[in-house]
């Protein structure tokens, strides 16, 4: 059993799966693979945005953004489970947990506003076409995805902050397999509830604005899809919407019910299993989701396979 000895005053350990040992090597090569797939998937996802010029409009340039985003948020999870999973130490220092905190809610901060600035560029696409090279030009694009950052990074600093100023009496194990600020707030040894409130309201502000923002979009989306009279049109605009509501599905559902509770009521097995979904399974799939789905992705990663795609590049430059 582990105890908090066993750890130096700069380690924290993660227990992770330690408690079915049975399940970790099965695990490995299921996180190994989805992460492979992950890299792969959203790598190509941004070059192909960037190397071929029909994708260069603000849908792909966003695409694009959230697969950067969802590199990060694997790279900054995985590769430690992965060591964990394979080793008998299953620590992670003092520095690389708060980093991992910051970068892992950085990233998820950014995701839920880029997902409403996405369903905005459809909303533009859909119900405003004449006006949309306008609404939607290059500059403004730029300023939002900026914006997007920023502002993402910004709420990480707070909520990170006020999770690792939380006194923890020496406490140093946690039962779960990376730093989340419900696992590391269970380590206090103090009333936390002021903290708490805090990160609820942020938590709150962060997921549920940008959720209800991408609702009411999708409201208007749809009372404007309905008045077209082509029944091949209306398949054609839903069916463009349809790639970004299955991600936000995905990434909302898990997100708010993870951070969007006290972390008081946070049940260890339920943040193992939900932490595994929006860290890997989503991130995973996303970009699959937007190939799948889409006859332009598809199209342009057929022409990138194509050796006449490349002799074009070479001859451009």
């Amino acid at each position: 059993m582990w105890d908090n000895n066993q750890s130096s005053l700069n380690n924290f350990i993660l227990l992770g799966f330690s408690d079915r040992p049975w399940l970790e090597t099965p695990l490995f090569i299921i996180v190994l693979m989805a992460y492979i797939f992950a890299l792969f998937g959203n790598i190509s996802i941004i070059l192909v945005s960037h190397l071929d010029s029909q994708l260069h409009t603000p849908m792909y340039f966003f695409v694009s953004n959230l697969s950067l985003l969802d590199l990060c948020l694997t790279t900054s999870t995985i590769p430690q489970m992965l060591v964990n999973l394979r080793g008998q130490k299953k620590t992670i220092s003092y520095g690389g947990c708060i980093a991992q905190l910051y970068i892992f809610l950085a990233v998820g901060s950014t995701e839920c506003i880029l997902l409403a600035i996405m369903a905005f560029d459809r909303y533009a696409a859909i119900c405003k076409p004449l006006h949309y090279p306008v609404i939607m030009n290059q500059k403004r694009c730029t300023h939002m995805a900026i914006g997007t950052w920023i502002s993402g990074f910004a709420n990480s600093l707070v909520q990170s902050t006020l999770t690792v100023v939380v006194p923890r009496c020496g406490r140093r194990v946690m039962d779960h397999f990376f730093c989340e600020v419900p696992a590391l707030l269970k380590l206090a040894c103090t009333d936390i509830h002021v903290n708490e409130a805090e990160l609820n309201v942020l938590g709150a502000l962060l997921l549920l604005v940008p959720l209800s923002l991408i609702m009411g979009t999708y409201l208007f989306i749809v009372q404007a899809v309905m008045k077209i009279r082509s029944a091949e049109s209306r398949w054609k605009a839903f069916n463009t919407c349809a790639s970004h509501m299955l991600v936000v599905s995905f990434f909302y559902f898990t997100a708010i019910s993870m951070y969007v509770q006290p972390p008081s009521s946070y049940s260890h097995e339920r943040g193992k299993i939900m932490a595994l979904f929006y860290g890997i399974l989503t991130p995973t799939l996303n970009p699959f989701i937007y190939t799948l789905r889409n006859k332009d992705v598809k199209a342009a990663l057929r022409r990138a396979l194509t050796k006449e795609f490349w002799v074009k590049k070479d001859n451009n430059f």
